[in-house]
């Protein structure tokens, strides 16, 4: 976790059994900084007076169950985005379905299973401390362009949150138009840190920090030097396009290009982490093909995304991918097959699309 103290937690359970319990398996986890609440009014008036970084929220009580308290949190501005975990005696996938639906972070069921709890805990935590990590970036970007609008040196700090080629377009008041919702032919390229979730289970939340800000600092570079847009990272993994908002004329070659730089660069990273007991890993999956894109939030918070099969297929690839290596569809390597070298790998299954997939590895450029 990012910051000074450590995570302050609230467990809502109508019933003491289970709040002590849980109380006493956060403990053993190192986490000592939990409040209880015995029922759902008591948490949301806990919630509204005091700052918390996780709620664990029984769905089952009297006054005021568990849906109604999500439903509450969710409509509040300030304490939309506190993760929640959901738990339940109740094993029906209606119920599950519901809590997602509303915005809760996970599910947990009823006896507690100690380690699905450490891993669900820690993983929530983990991304609010990025997701407050990138709001604060977006309220300094907001605050400098607001403050230094008028001012030459605007350029070069937008140009640590977009591509120079988009930053240019903003600061000439040209990306209104770039920013509206349109459908264009793309290369997207994922990253995913193999051994991730393990490495944060054992790790303290400073170590997993530094080895964030090693990577991204290796790999942020790279993008930007091949002209990717860089669509969000969430911790471990990074999502990339090529060909917008700025068309370039040979997409599929800079994002290959940049995926063989990131190959080259991270095994002395890897190197670095073992020596320090991390076990970490590489995947890159590229496939090109046509989405939507454009400006997606609300006032106040809004992403640049890329949205259709396309980048699901990246990401597919990227999760079949080991050991540093590059995946791409057969599609796709038919458009850079003139400049590339790859290697076949059959028909793979990948999660989440219903036909194999005929897949390649690349290997490197053709001479």
């Amino acid at each position: 976790m990012k910051g000074s103290g450590e995570p302050a937690i609230l467990v809502v359970d109508d019933h003491e059994d289970n709040r002590y319990t849980l109380t006493r398996r956060l403990a053993r986890e190192g986490y000592t900084n939990v409040t209880t609440a015995n029922d759902g009014r008591q948490a949301w008036e806990l919630l509204r007076s005091r700052k918390f970084d996780l709620v664990l929220l029984d769905i089952m009580m009297p006054e005021m169950n568990g849906y109604e308290v999500l439903e509450h949190l969710k409509a509040d501005a300030e304490l939309r985005h506190l993760p929640v975990i959901m738990i339940s005696a109740v094993d029906e996938l209606e119920s599950v379905v519901r809590c997602i639906e509303l915005g809760a972070e996970d599910y947990l069921q009823k006896p507690f299973n100690a380690t699905l709890l450490r891993a669900r805990v820690g993983a929530s935590l983990e991304k609010k401390a990025l997701r407050d990590e990138v709001r604060d970036w977006n309220r300094k970007l907001e605050e400098r362009v607001q403050d230094q609008v008028a001012q030459l040196g605007r350029l070069g700090r937008l140009k640590d949150f977009f591509s120079p080629q988009l930053a240019a377009s903003i600061v000439d008041g040209g990306a209104e138009d770039l920013l509206n919702t349109h459908r264009r032919e793309v290369v997207v390229v994922f990253l995913d840190l193999r051994g991730f979730t393990a490495f944060t289970d054992s790790s303290e939340p400073e170590e997993v920090m530094a080895v964030l800000s090693e990577y991204h600092r290796a790999m942020g570079p790279l993008v930007l030097a091949h002209e990717g847009t860089l669509s969000h990272f969430a911790g471990d993994g990074m999502m990339i396009f090529f060909n917008d908002p700025i068309p370039l004329a040979k997409p599929a070659e800079n994002a290959v290009r940049m995926a063989l730089a990131i190959q080259e660069r991270f095994p002395p990273l890897r190197s670095a982490w073992r020596k320090r007991g991390f076990d970490l890993d590489l995947g890159i999956g590229i496939a090109q093909g046509y989405a939507t894109l454009g400006a997606i939030g609300f006032e106040g918070r809004w992403e640049y995304a890329c949205i259709g099969g396309v980048a699901n297929l990246a990401a597919r690839l990227c999760a079949e991918a080991k050991d540093t290596q590059i995946l791409t569809n057969h599609k796709t390597l038919t458009r850079i097959d003139d400049f590339v070298e790859a290697e076949p790998l059959g028909d793979v299954t990948l999660k989440g699309i219903a036909q194999p997939v005929r897949t390649h590895k690349i290997t490197g450029l053709k001479s």
